[in-house]
């Protein structure tokens, strides 16, 4: 069963996206650990260290990621990509607050590879999820908004087969039913990449990711897989 994929514009026109893909069940979410918010602080500290001066918009990452952005009609410096907004937040403010344990495993992956990570609960989604160029029909809800939105056609979007948004601007926003709280127990994660060392440095996020939801999070890690333009679908056995 096809639980995630890149449709083929997508792939057409970003031919260098790569993703990381974890099916997860059974977890256990709620207030960070005290041994996950120690090591976090720490990441932070370490992040900052390792940035030092060098401006956001110069790492590798982000620049792709700006320019994947510019690409499908947004300026970037309007919409940041998750990553880059976390490290905006972390460079400018000196922290990132403590969420819950799934979102801090993510966001602490999510700086030390200058990635996107996204945990999406499953609890709403409806068959498989799409990454592809939103025709503007489809539904969103942003975090603590009742109102639905519709994204601009041509914009990047995560999407299930009920035409419900679980991510607008591909990374930038997340939804209301696809945020992880605190009796979340089903996750897809996925982490992704467009610069030249994305398949390396998503590989290695999610080895740590995977070690972190082993310490933190309890449950069974069902499936990964590594996409790309020649593998573009997470394809779970069993399901």
């Amino acid at each position: 069963m096809i639980v995630f994929r890149y449709d083929d514009a997508l792939i057409e026109k970003y031919p260098d996206i790569i993703g990381g893909v974890a099916l997860a069940r059974g977890l256990s979410n709620g207030p960070t650990p005290p041994g996950l918010a120690d090591a976090f602080l720490a990441e932070q500290q370490s992040t900052l260290a390792r940035i030092g001066d060098t401006p956001l918009s110069q790492l590798p990452s982000i620049t792709a990621w700006r320019r994947a952005f510019t690409a499908f009609g947004v300026r970037p410096t309007q919409y940041r990509s998750a990553v880059e907004a976390l490290l905006r937040r972390l460079t400018k403010k000196g922290d990132i607050p403590n969420l819950n344990t799934l979102v801090d495993i993510g966001n602490l992956v999510s700086i030390r590879y200058a990635v996107p990570v996204a945990v999406f609960d499953l609890r709403t989604t409806t068959g498989a999820v799409t990454v592809g160029l939103a025709d503007g029909g489809e539904r969103f809800t942003p975090l603590g908004v009742d109102e639905v939105e519709h994204p601009e056609p041509g914009e990047v979007i995560f999407v299930d087969e009920d035409r419900l948004v679980s991510a607008r601007r591909w990374c930038c926003r997340q939804s209301a039913q696809s945020a992880a709280n605190e009796s979340t127990t089903d996750v897809l994660i996925t982490i992704e990449g467009l610069h030249d060392t994305a398949a390396q440095d998503v590989q290695a996020a999610m080895h740590d990711l995977l070690d972190l939801l082993a310490q933190y999070g309890g449950g069974t890690i069902q499936q990964t897989a590594l996409l790309s333009r020649s593998n573009p679908a997470f394809v779970v056995d069993g399901s």
